[in-house]
């Protein structure tokens, strides 16, 4: 038993901001929580973390309600980053482990470990102003594992770092997911969330228009990708019968199409004297899935 909503809504006057929300979140699971801008993410998680009370429904954490009093078993990333930033390191991270009832020494103790691990103890005694972009969501981060929480939201962890950065986040991310934390990952990049979760729900509008395995959610989906490297013109697949859409390549193009049948068709259309090196069937992407149901609404 681990985070459960249960019809969990939220009004702002006459603007419903969430609407009947339920969603089962197994301990030491890593959930995708998506959604384009306005779609009810933080309103949601501010609803987890009781900073704001729901308009109905009710929130529980292995079983027992969750609200402001519970909050120092929850670690928090949000998106908008929130240092100060003529803090030392180290004070900044000590003061926010003090805030989460940790003794100054175990929070000296974590901060060294956090800070070796992200190979940056150099800058223990840095003002977070001093340090680039990558380093201040270290330590941003850092801030919100520091208590070693039971339960932690991940908003857009993988801002501003580059690409040897984000592996090693990831690294730190599944050892806490190992070592039994509970994670709820939402990222505009989808390829994250694809690699990362197994579960997840996409939100519009405050609506869940998506929610369950991905695996499964793949399969219902239907479609397919379908990417083909040729040397001959395959402009005549874009207007192809079952072709959703067609993305001309370098060397051959890629299309959706509406299902697996229609790729054995597109093969027989191809001739026997064309040179093929790539003939290739995909799952759709998570980005396919979130597009079509989000679509314009997206940003």
């Amino acid at each position: 038993m681990g985070l459960k909503l249960n019809k969990i809504s939220k009004d702002f006057g006459k603007f419903t901001a969430v609407h009947p929300l339920t969603l089962d979140v197994p301990t030491q699971e890593m959930y995708g929580f998506l959604g384009g801008n306005g779609a009810g993410k933080t309103t949601t998680f501010r609803m987890i973390l009781g900073l704001i009370d729901s308009t109905s429904g009710t929130i529980t954490w292995k079983g027992k309600s969750l609200n402001h009093q519970t909050s120092h078993l929850i670690g928090y990333l949000p998106e908008e980053r929130g240092l100060y930033p003529n803090l030392k390191v180290k004070e900044q991270l000590t003061y926010l482990g003090r805030l989460r009832g940790m003794s100054k020494q175990n929070a000296e103790n974590e901060i060294n470990k956090w800070l070796n691990k992200f190979e940056i103890p150099q800058y223990l005694n840095k003002k977070v102003e001093e340090l680039s972009k990558g380093n201040q969501q270290k330590i941003q981060f850092i801030s919100s594992v520091l208590h070693d929480p039971e339960l932690l939201i991940l908003d857009e962890p993988f801002s501003g770092l580059d690409p040897l950065n984000i592996e090693m986040l990831k690294k730190a991310i599944y050892n806490l997911k190992t070592s039994g934390t509970t994670i709820i990952f939402s990222s505009h990049q989808m390829s994250h969330v694809e690699e990362m979760c197994e579960n997840l729900c996409i939100l519009q509008k405050g609506r869940a228009v998506v929610q369950g395995n991905l695996a499964d959610i793949k399969r219902a989906y239907g479609k397919k990708n379908l990417v083909i490297h040729a040397n001959a013109n395959l402009n005549y697949l874009e207007k192809f019968p079952g072709v959703v859409t067609y993305k001309p390549l370098r060397n051959g193009c890629e299309l959706q199409i509406e299902n697996e049948d229609i790729s054995k068709q597109i093969f027989s259309s191809l001739s026997s004297e064309q040179f093929i090196r790539k003939f290739e069937l995909e799952e759709p992407t998570l980005n396919d899935i979130f597009i079509e149901k989000v679509g314009a609404h997206y940003e």
